[in-house]
């Protein structure tokens, strides 16, 4: 079985992702580590497309089974046809970047606000992720989404709201055994 999920940034793809690995021991993927160079601070140089596709394609043609979680709609268009099955998260915006704001402040601390340098990045990150119900917006959005769940070649379990992890995962424990 693989298994995409994605939604914006904080709406517990990763999360979720690694809930559900754990409960059915399988590998997970988080796109994050092959979008981005390892740097620090992190997520400041983006790899190579190219040599991105190629190293996550790689790591998981190793497994029969897995989990990728985060956003490949703009990695090509084979992508559409590598999943068995698309978990789409969405939770309300004011919520979203809430659990945004707060993640980053655990991540970081108060570099985030204190450093010239990095509170410049924080604020182009989270002006970044705001605008993702945007209909707008160019960059990784709702709209962008939903477009691209109409024409992936997967079973799609959209999950909307704001749950708990646990009720995430058993949700797509149910939808897994329907199929």
């Amino acid at each position: 079985m693989k298994i995409q999920i994605m939604g914006a940034s904080s709406a517990g793809s990763t999360t979720l992702g690694l809930a559900l690995a754990e409960r059915l021991n399988i590998p997970f993927f988080d796109t994050d580590n092959y979008f981005w160079v390892k740097t620090d601070p992190p997520y400041t140089t983006k790899r190579e497309p190219q040599l991105r596709n190629e190293m996550i394609k790689a790591d998981m043609a190793k497994h029969e089974s897995w989990i990728q979680a985060g956003s490949v709609i703009k990695w090509g268009a084979d992508w559409e046809e590598m999943f068995d099955v698309v978990v789409f998260l969405y939770i309300p915006h004011e919520l979203r970047m809430q659990r945004l704001i707060d993640r980053e402040i655990e991540r970081y601390g108060d570099v985030i606000f204190t450093d010239p340098t990095r509170a410049q990045q924080h604020k182009e990150f989270v002006d970044w992720a705001a605008k993702y119900d945007d209909p707008t917006f160019s960059g990784r959005s709702l709209v962008h989404h939903e477009a691209w769940l109409s024409r992936v070649n997967a079973k799609v379990l959209e999950i909307r709201g704001d749950t708990t992890v646990e009720e995430r995962v058993q949700r797509v424990l149910a939808f897994l055994e329907g199929l």
